[in-house]
């Protein structure tokens, strides 16, 4: 069987995904000020990566643990459920505007709340 990251189109869906992912993200006044001052080049390049590893295209992650690298937007700038919801939600609306099928979708959000307690520091 085919891993979630080949079904959602390997490489350049990631790409795409992240990208518009960021642009919605950047734009949302509830997210956007836990990116002030962030490269976001290296960002979306940190993320990138992650997507690949979490969605099954690479064996190993060569970032930060999800605990070590939220843990200071939880402790100083309160980083919590609603700051979650509304990536996973973000998330959501950028891969149905590229046409992802709401299956798939609802993997890559299983896939989000699976880390949701290591995101926020719990």
């Amino acid at each position: 069987m085919e891993s979630l990251y080949q079904q959602l189109g390997g490489a350049a869906a990631v790409e795409a995904a992240v990208d518009g992912f960021y642009n919605k993200v950047l734009a949302d006044d509830r997210l956007r000020h836990f990116f002030e001052g962030v490269d976001m080049s290296r960002q979306a390049a940190h993320q990138k990566r992650f997507l690949t590893y979490a969605f099954g295209g690479s064996e190993h992650y060569p970032g930060k643990s999800m605990r070590q690298a939220h843990q200071r937007l939880v402790d100083d700038m309160g980083l919590a459920d609603q700051h979650f919801d509304a990536v996973v939600e973000n998330l959501a609306a950028t891969l149905e505007e590229l046409s992802v099928p709401a299956e798939l979708i609802q993997q890559v959000a299983g896939i989000a709340e699976s880390i949701r307690d290591e995101v926020l520091c719990r």
